[in-house]
């Protein structure tokens, strides 16, 4: 099957993770801007990463604008994020991300990365520390929230191969 992954990525995990699906799926793999120029109908599976932020996938409106057009294909989305895979607001917000999409339509999966505040953007930066700061402020936090402060404080590395299994099963399938 001819597949190509696409990503979007700002500190390194999701295109860590791209290039080791397109490794492993012996895909094409593209950054989005580069990707968006390029013609897409040869391919019959197209997989698009992109990272969370505040429970929303980076990009994810310029793959979904294109569902109905790749009818015809095997469409997959994955996420990167700083949660490890056991967060129960994950499924919750991978759903949310494709409430107005019909589920047999795109198969979507979570990826844990991580948190890299040396390359992160000033403003992504400044959104952690706002998030940060209001978590430490609340009262009665619960265990789950404060190991959340414990991680996030500073840079750290969860991703790993064996979480593109799933998206490479999907693909053959």
């Amino acid at each position: 099957m001819k597949a190509i992954v696409i990503y979007h990525s700002q500190t390194g995990f999701t295109k860590r993770y791209a290039e080791w699906i397109a490794e492993a799926a012996g895909a094409d793999c593209l950054e989005l801007s580069v990707a968006k120029k390029k013609d897409l109908t040869s391919y019959e599976a197209i997989i698009f990463g992109g990272w969370a932020c505040a429970g929303s996938i980076s990009k994810i409106n310029w793959f979904k604008s294109n569902i109905d057009k790749w009818a015809d294909k095997k469409l997959i989305a994955f996420c990167v994020g700083g949660s490890p895979i056991e967060n129960p607001e994950i499924d919750q917000a991978l759903k949310q991300n494709f409430k107005e999409i019909a589920p047999e339509k795109v198969s979507v999966f979570y990826c844990p990365g991580g948190f890299n505040y040396e390359k992160m953007s000033a403003s992504s930066k400044l959104m952690m520390k706002m998030f940060i700061k209001m978590l430490k402020a609340k009262k009665d936090k619960t265990e789950a929230e404060q190991e959340m402060i414990k991680m996030i404080c500073k840079s750290y590395d969860i991703s790993d191969k064996k979480y593109i299994e799933p998206i490479l099963e999907c693909l053959k399938r």
